[in-house]
């Protein structure tokens, strides 16, 4: 049956369902959900009665069939279909049917909260970023909390302290537990810091190197003191902290972070007061040290100060070049024309940290004559130096390098081990004693003004320098005589048998010692020598029976005459270690242990004095040698939070949770 209208181009609706068959069976299902529509040339198209999409049926005699009809309803081709299908779903679960949610993948974590986890987490994370206690009541914070876990109970402001306070103890628990299974002593670091009550704050610091020969440094107390330069606060305060850690008969040097000034007032204190408590090695020559990285910053900042008239009109000079585009293409124009050919870009300096002043003033070296020129043809410029000006730039310049070299080697060093310190010393020390004998009154009185305060440096800690480097296989006494040398020349013999002189009676003290006790230590050596796996100590089995029972004899007796000689003896003895630049001074040493089983205890206790309180990777041109000043927010909280706050800052970011952010697998928090 068809219907057509009056334009035989119009397809015609129709709800007469096409004819049944000559058998007389009913028609298909699909019929149902379909109508045919009628087009040109006798064609029919069978349109969804849901969403209007048509489908070819027939064309003249030919029919297509129902089967493509089907698929369309019954897998759910049909949009109409699909979102009645969405719909009675949602309403058999009791939902509503919202746009759908961005799904996240999850990170491999228990999906169960733990409300008292999270209150560890957020004191760790107050700890770490230095965040105020009050932010638990701040609105915001509350909100977006909950709009994390609308389960987590906010604390307050006294209940995270607690949680500071707990998590500061249990860490402080588990490093005394590592420090009790670690052998050797322990150096200390001294920092000064101060508040705007006039109240003070020592901080100390401990360093050593574990039985696997690994450098660690922690801080151990943070502690309040009425009068931090009171020379007597300062020495009760390393009494506390040594009996606090259990580690009263375990120091063996002490590194000051003051000024020149106060040094030697520190130093004959602390030793009178602590020699009374603790066995000093070597007489207390070693036992108090000055920070390297200070003495750098004394030294470079004074210089810089003796020519801050001069910096003045550079600083001023490259701010007017900088000050327009217009003014910085004459500036490049005029270098062009006087032909400067330079790499370096004028920058302005930093003035709290003098290595960017050094910079400056280099870079501004290789343009003097552009500024000169400038200054000629622009009556807005008027602040170019002096030839005079320009030749003292050039000599501070020249031994500021000293200092910068010296500096950047010690901050790129894996670990700040107290031998690297020697070679960048003498290098100083040699280089400014010949300056100051410079014909040349600018380059004498600049360095003359350097070398005073560095030659009070080299006396004070050449000895600890020199010991240092001679526990390094690749140099031992041969570079302490060379060094030696260049500075003392025709004198030098006398300084060098001072060193060879304080090795061995630091040696000897170091004999009269038992070895140590701690199982981690021993039972390295004792298992292996137990399994037979120990390559480094000779074998003792019984003679065999091949007839060199002589030979055997013989070999007893070179044993004999070897030992004769002492550790220090055969080490000082044996060849240089190659220089090579992947050298690693501790894996070394772990390395012969059981064959300097006594020297090695030794050179574990040198090699971790931190003659530079700065710690790896981290910057030490920093002006401000003397306290450091505690903020207002800090110096109003009670003292324990404050040392909690910053002992536990330190310790947590040595745990594997807070190095790097957790991947996808599960982390195991070490607490």
């Amino acid at each position: 049956m068809s219907m057509t209208g009056g334009n035989d181009t119009e397809p015609v609706k129709t709800e007469t369902t096409p004819p049944t068959s000559r058998r007389g069976r009913k028609k298909s299902s699909v019929w149902e959900h379909f109508t045919i529509e009628e087009v040109s040339g006798g064609c029919t198209r069978a349109c969804c009665k849901l969403c209007k999409q048509t489908f070819a049926y027939s064309s003249g005699s030919k029919i297509a069939g129902t089967s493509h009809l089907k698929r369309h309803i019954a897998l759910g081709s049909c949009p109409k279909i699909k979102f009645q299908n969405k719909l009675a779903l949602a309403k058999a679960d009791g939902d509503t049917l919202d746009p759908p949610k961005r799904r996240y993948r999850s990170s491999g974590f228990s999906s169960v909260f733990d409300q008292d986890q999270s209150y560890v987490n957020l004191a760790k994370m107050i700890i770490v970023h230095e965040y105020p206690h009050d932010m638990v009541e701040h609105p915001a914070f509350i909100a977006f909390v909950h709009s994390l876990q609308p389960l987590f109970r906010m604390v307050d402001v006294n209940t995270i302290e607690g949680e500071v306070l707990s998590l500061y103890q249990k860490e402080k628990q588990n490093l005394m537990q590592i420090f009790g299974t670690m052998p050797g002593r322990i150096s200390l670091t001294i920092g000064l810091w101060t508040t705007s009550q006039t109240l003070g704050y020592i901080c100390l610091c401990g360093q050593l190197i574990d039985s696997e020969w690994k450098l660690h440094r922690r801080m151990l107390n943070f502690m309040m003191v009425s009068s931090p330069h009171s020379e007597n606060a300062l020495s009760e305060a390393i009494s506390v902290s040594l009996s606090d850690w259990n580690m009263k008969s375990r120091l063996f040097t002490i590194t000051l972070d003051n000024t020149c000034s106060s040094h030697d007032i520190y130093s004959a204190n602390l030793r009178d007061h602590l020699s009374n408590k603790n066995m000093l090695m070597l007489k207390g020559q070693l036992f108090v040290v000055r920070c390297y990285a200070n003495i750098l910053n004394v030294i470079a900042e004074d210089v810089i100060a003796s020519i801050h008239g001069i910096i003045y009109n550079i600083r001023e000079s490259i701010k007017f070049v900088k000050a327009s585009p217009a003014r910085e293409e004459k500036f490049a124009e005029i270098a062009l024309q006087l032909e400067i050919l330079s790499a370096k870009a004028l920058s302005l300096d930093v003035t709290t940290q003098w290595n960017t002043t050094y910079l400056m003033l280099v870079a501004a070296l290789e343009y003097k004559q552009a500024f000169n020129f400038l200054e000629t043809c622009d009556d807005n410029y008027n602040e170019a130096p002096s030839a005079d000006d320009w030749k003292k730039v050039e000599v501070v310049c020249t031994y500021l390098k000293l200092l910068y070299d010296s500096a950047n080697v010690v901050m790129a060093a894996a670990d700040l081990t107290a031998n690297i310190f020697f070679h960048e010393a003498w290098k100083t020390q040699a280089e400014l004693t010949n300056a100051t004998l410079s014909e040349d009154t600018v380059v004498s009185s600049i360095a003359k003004e350097m070398h005073e305060k560095f030659d009070k440096y080299w006396k004070d800690c050449s000895l600890v320098l020199a010991l240092a480097v001679v526990m390094d296989p690749r140099f031992k006494m041969k570079l302490v005589e060379f060094s030696f040398s260049k500075i003392y020349g025709a004198d030098s013999a006398r300084y060098v048998k001072l060193v060879d002189d304080s090795v061995h009676e630091l040696y000897l003290e170091y004999v009269e010692q038992p070895l140590p006790q701690t199982l981690a230590y021993v039972d390295e050596g004792e298992a292996n020598h137990a399994n037979g796996e120990d390559k480094n100590v000779p074998m003792t089995s019984m003679p065999a029976a091949d007839g060199l029972q002589d030979f055997d004899m013989y070999l007893s007796e070179l044993a004999v005459n070897q030992s004769s000689k002492s550790e220090i003896d055969q080490y000082l003895e044996e060849s240089l270690m190659p220089r090579i630049q992947e050298f690693d001074i501790l894996d070394w040493w772990k390395l012969n242990y059981l064959k300097y089983p006594t020297l090695s205890k030794m050179a574990r206790d040198i090699l971790a004095i931190p003659v530079s309180m700065v710690d790896t990777g981290c910057s030490i041109f920093s002006s401000g040698t003397g306290s450091r000043v505690l903020d207002e927010y800090r110096s109003s909280l009670r003292p324990e939070t404050v040392e909690a706050l910053f002992c536990a800052k330190d310790w947590l970011q040595y745990l594997p949770t807070m190095v790097e952010p957790p991947s996808a697998a599960v982390v195991n928090m070490e607490t």
